[in-house]
């Protein structure tokens, strides 16, 4: 698999998780069992934007490095900040929410560790 391969795979399922949460925000409030349905649209929201740089910067020819340890970079904060939100909102959320942040957060840094591999090897 190479680094372009890995940046759209995390291109599509960083887009598909944004207009899911951008589009449904009254389903995860209920899921994560919490009456604001802000930070699903607006964590949506960024998803989509941050896809959008993702699929760009991995339709470039060659691909930038500079671009995708950025976006890896960025993918690491996002474990990060899930472990601290999980951390910190353990009581305030549902089980079930605290299990798919920290599932979204696997993936999120199998995709940081791929492109790190991949960039390490290029």
């Amino acid at each position: 698999m190479t680094l372009k391969n890995v940046l759209l795979i995390n291109a599509i399922s960083s887009g598909a998780t944004g207009i899911f949460l951008a589009t449904s925000p009254t389903f995860f409030s209920r899921l994560f069992d919490v009456q604001s349905t802000v930070p699903f649209a607006e964590t949506g929201i960024f998803l989509i934007v941050f896809a959008l740089f993702v699929f760009i910067t991995a339709l470039a020819t060659p691909v930038k490095k500079s671009l995708a340890k950025i976006i890896t970079g960025l993918d690491i904060t996002w474990v990060v900040a899930s472990v601290a939100a999980v951390v910190l909102l353990f009581t305030s959320i549902s089980i079930i929410g605290s299990i798919i942040i920290i599932g979204v957060a696997a993936w999120v840094g199998l995709m940081a560790y791929l492109q790190s591999r991949k960039l390490e090897n290029s």
